[in-house]
């Protein structure tokens, strides 16, 4: 779609001027393309703050009128000689229901920009956090220039595509469903890769840009479905200290990593997420973190730029509410079932490794 057209099409969304067809077929389209429903979202704080602004100026402008009137009229003096206090209080009673407003319309344009300025600052622009993404578009590009070809598959994504990033992902349901980290999906859609190096197309299903979690379906008739899924998904906290490890795509196979949970909390006392000490790279969003037992407490989202091993994970338990909150705005998600049971309970780490490996998908998002 023409950006143009696209812009225009969500104006006339905002504004309430589409007819139902039109708004029906517009949010299956959002609902579709994350790319096109942040930018509805976007273009909408964007008029809200353009009316806020001319609000203000409004006040501005009356403030500079009422000032105006009082000093032809001689109620205030501007010489220096103060006003009596008559006119004091009779200025204020005349007058304080436009200051009012104004003190009203002031605060909520602050606690509005505040607001802004706290949610990008820790969620995208914070430069003392780095999310693992992998910038897929850049690493084929460099790799072009080099003279080289990328180690893959024989690709399924659409000749018109580009890959725009990548990550890791892991399944939450033998049909196909797979958790991966919202900021890992850039694009418009993504195929995801097993560790054989099979290729399988898959369809976003959700995104939620706050939990930082997305869910993909491999729709794919190679796609052979397991009978089980070999571990579980904590509800509860884990423990401080606790001894956790990872298998994601930093590169193109998969990699094995080990640490420790180092805080109940993740970034500047983010309540979503776990502070864990592990070694994480580019390509690790969206891998597993499981417990000695092979629970999954977490999914590895983003790191600290200038700490050594300092890394975070989003906690486990928002899996759930994810999946609950699919499953409430489409019955067709309803049959989902997330693994109640884990097999790898004091079974040694390499035994682990190899009956999880299986699940964990390196991601790839493109777009058109």
């Amino acid at each position: 779609m023409d950006d143009i057209f696209l812009l225009e099409a969500i104006e006339r969304y905002l504004n309430g001027e589409m007819n139902p067809e039109e708004r029906s077929y517009f949010e299956a389209l959002c609902k579709k393309t994350p790319e096109i429903d942040q930018m509805v979202v976007e273009h909408n704080m964007f008029m809200h703050q353009m009316d806020l602004y001319v609000a203000h100026a409004n006040i501005k402008h009356t403030l500079h009128e009422v000032h105006s009137n009082l000093r032809s009229k001689g109620d205030i003096n501007e010489g220096g000689e103060l006003p009596t206090r008559g006119k004091i209080i009779q200025f204020w009673n005349k007058y304080k229901r436009v200051t009012a407003i104004a003190a009203s319309v002031g605060g909520v344009i602050a606690l509005f920009i505040s607001g802004l300025v706290v949610y990008f600052s820790s969620v995208v622009t914070d430069p003392k956090l780095q999310q693992l993404g992998k910038d897929l578009e850049a690493v084929k590009k460099s790799q072009q220039y080099q003279g080289s070809i990328i180690n893959e598959v024989k690709s399924k994504i659409p000749s018109n595509a580009r890959l725009l990033s990548g990550g890791s992902g892991f399944l939450i349901d033998p049909k196909g469903y797979i958790v991966t980290n919202a900021h890992v999906l850039r694009g418009t859609g993504a195929v995801v890769v097993n560790y054989k190096g099979q290729e399988f197309n898959s369809s976003i299903v959700i995104i939620d840009q706050i939990k930082d979690l997305a869910i993909l379906k491999i729709m794919d008739t190679d796609y052979v479905a397991a009978k089980s899924i070999p571990y579980t998904i904590q509800k509860n906290n884990a423990d401080l200290g606790e001894e956790i490890f990872t298998l994601g795509y930093p590169r193109n196979d998969i990699v094995y990593g080990m640490g420790y949970l180092s805080a109940k909390t993740g970034f500047n006392g983010d309540s979503l997420s776990y502070q864990i000490q592990i070694s994480a790279n580019p390509g690790n969003s969206g891998a597993p973190v499981f417990n000695k037992n092979g629970e999954v407490i977490g999914v590895l989202s983003t790191r600290q730029a200038q700490a050594d091993g300092v890394t975070f994970a989003v906690k486990s338990k928002n899996i759930y509410s994810i999946v609950e909150d699919l499953k409430n705005s489409d019955s067709a998600f309803r049959k989902i079932k997330l693994p109640g049971k884990s097999i790898l309970k004091g079974v040694e780490r390499k035994t682990q490794i190899t009956k999880v490996e299986d699940f964990v998908y390196y991601v790839k998002a493109y777009g058109k």
